[in-house]
């Protein structure tokens, strides 16, 4: 693995050389294949090696066989149900509690960047290690735009795609407003089902952190491109969080800037789309 940083216009990102993850980046996520496939977050076609810590009796904490981090788990339901993350709200809030202050907890939706949108997980990574953890307590980048009831909302301003913070010392206020502020994307995208998100909760102290990321695309229109032309980064939490993830290493020495800025703008949604979202909440 290697590291490389690209300063973008306003917003820094580091590029992580990592083979391993070509099975996730590339992962085929139509629903023929998902249908034909073995799912492999079943408990019945887990690495024999595999050990996993039962977590409220309907979780099993596992190690991910294909690390971006040191320490990198995933959080996968006992039961084959499909990734959606309304019902289990109250859960991603349990586990960023209940891991702190060493883990942050994320969650990437079905259709942007899970590589098994047919079986409901998390993932976790060493807390600090994706930069917008760090960024969205960066006062001279927060803009403040609301108060309900006992949750406040930010925005990250200058950062190449759009990024909604909340922030709350209350449990059930935090998912009663997480809940909203889904249901509103839901609104304003005019989508039927769960709605295009990428989000990553960590609990400090003073509560609890939710960096929520709206998207309006999975892949690039340079994922799909042929031969030399073609880039493959496929943007999940952790890459557009800022830790931009190229098992290519063609892609790890050559994109530069202006490819992460239009990758990034390509996949989040529009700033006025994200406006109504928040006026809605």
């Amino acid at each position: 693995m290697g590291l490389r940083e690209v300063r973008c216009d306003g917003f820094s990102v580091r590029l992580q050389f990592n083979p391993g993850r070509i099975v996730s980046t590339g992962a085929n996520v139509d629903e023929k294949t998902i249908r034909e496939r073995r799912c492999f977050l079943c408990v019945q076609n887990l690495p024999p090696p595999q050990k996993g810590i039962l977590y409220q009796g309907e979780f099993l904490v596992l190690c991910n066989p294909a690390p971006i981090f040191h320490q990198h788990l995933t959080i996968s339901h006992i039961d084959h149900i499909p990734q959606a993350i309304e019902p289990f709200v109250l859960t991603l809030l349990d586990l960023a509690r209940d891991m702190s202050p060493k883990f942050t907890v994320f969650y990437n939706g079905p259709r942007c960047g899970a590589s098994a949108p047919d079986h409901m997980h998390f993932q976790a990574n060493p807390t600090g290690l994706i930069p917008v953890e760090r960024e969205a307590a960066d006062e001279a980048r927060r803009a403040f735009r609301k108060k309900v009831d006992d949750v406040s909302l930010w925005s990250l301003e200058h950062y190449g795609r759009r990024v909604v913070v909340l922030e709350s010392a209350s449990e059930e206020s935090l998912r009663a407003i997480l809940l909203r502020l889904i249901s509103a994307l839901r609104s304003v995208t005019h989508e039927t089902g769960e709605p295009m998100m990428n989000i990553l909760c960590s609990s400090q102290t003073s509560g609890w952190r939710v960096i929520f990321f709206p998207r309006k695309k999975h892949r690039p229109d340079v994922y799909f491109k042929e031969g030399e032309e073609k880039v493959l980064i496929s943007p999940a939490a952790v890459d557009i969080g800022g830790l931009v993830i190229t098992p290519v290493e063609k892609d790890f020495n050559t994109v530069d800037a202006t490819m992460i800025q239009d990758i990034f703008e390509e996949v989040s949604l529009e700033r006025g789309k994200v406006e109504e979202v928040i006026a809605g909440v």
